[in-house]
């Protein structure tokens, strides 16, 4: 996908990985504990704001869901991503498996210390064993199981919530979960209230995107629908500004029309951006001005471009 002059080539792995945490002392690890102990630990440094749930007993959020495990997430990989499954406290956590190859960090404490108070198992595992229960390259030493996440119905993501206007992000055929990892963290980190994506030629969370995403997915709400451009026409009905970034698109993306209502940001896939009927169910198709000589932009910095556009307009308002 792509909002520039190009085809939106270039799927790199956006950045938000690498190994936090890499020093600390290689004696005196303190041990992991059993996932039995009662004893609450040092409390973490951040707490989630408004999300309920029981991480160790099961789900919660009190949302209506459907019941579906299409969407994935049930292993969660990187230090990171745990720690945001542990906090976020909305599904699940069956049992968490750290590397006895690690090295002391902040973030392992935390997810120690969240474990047990969660009633969450830790185990240990060398570190060819667990190479071979890991799902990705990078898991940093740290593997969760959990229940898979539950997707919600569209309409659901289109209800006003808190006085919030729905902000929500649609990624059309996105199949590469580096990209997909780093749109849900930036759209996370915008404020976004919902992300639809197809139910298929599409990539849904897997632990890669779960690593990319760093804990993002705790955080938001998806909703998995058979057709995407279906979809979009029913959020138009209800009043929806669906936004679709294309290379050759009507306008700006800074000369968008008011966002004091519903809108949807549509990405495109890597090679071929928006699909036509996409496209055509887009009321408004946005290009990002292009400068240099580079064709396009990778598609998660073109869609990071556009929520934050959106931001700023509403800020504006």
């Amino acid at each position: 996908m792509s909002a520039g002059r190009g085809g939106g080539r270039g799927g790199g792995k956006p950045g938000g990985g690498g190994k936090p945490g890499a020093g600390g002392k290689k004696g005196g690890r303190r041990p992991p504990p059993t996932g039995r102990s009662a004893t609450p630990g040092r409390a973490p440094a951040r707490r989630s704001k408004g999300r309920t749930g029981a991480a160790g007993g099961g789900g919660g959020g009190g949302q209506r869901k459907r019941a579906t495990n299409e969407l994935g997430g049930d292993q969660v990989e990187g230090r990171n991503a745990v720690r945001e499954l542990l906090v976020a406290g909305r599904r699940r956590v069956h049992e968490v498996v750290v590397s006895t190859d690690r090295a002391d960090a902040p973030v392992l404490e935390d997810i120690f210390d969240l474990a047990r108070q969660l009633n969450v198992p830790v185990r240990e595992l060398g570190r060819s064993k667990l190479a071979t229960v890991a799902r990705t390259d990078s898991h940093q030493g740290v593997i969760a199981s959990a229940a898979p996440l539950q997707s919600v119905d569209i309409d659901e993501l289109l209800e006003v919530r808190d006085g919030v206007q729905p902000f929500l992000l649609a990624a059309d055929g996105v199949t590469d979960p580096g990209n997909l990892g780093a749109l849900l963290r930036t759209a996370e980190c915008a404020g976004v209230t919902g992300v639809v994506l197809p139910r298929h030629r599409a990539v849904h969370v897997s632990p890669a995107v779960t690593k990319a995403a760093a804990g993002a997915i705790e955080h938001l709400r998806f909703a998995i629908v058979g057709g995407l451009p279906a979809a979009l026409a029913g959020a138009t009905e209800k009043g929806a500004l669906v936004i679709g970034l294309d290379m050759a698109g009507d306008v700006s993306l800074h000369a968008l029309p008011p966002v004091d209502r519903p809108v949807i940001v549509v990405v495109g896939s890597e090679g071929k951006g928006l699909g036509r009927l996409v496209r055509q169910r887009c009321e408004v198709v946005a290009s990002i001005p292009m400068r240099g000589s580079t064709e396009s932009l990778n598609v998660s910095v073109a869609g990071a471009l556009a929520l934050y556009e959106v931001v700023r307009q509403r800020g504006l308002e």
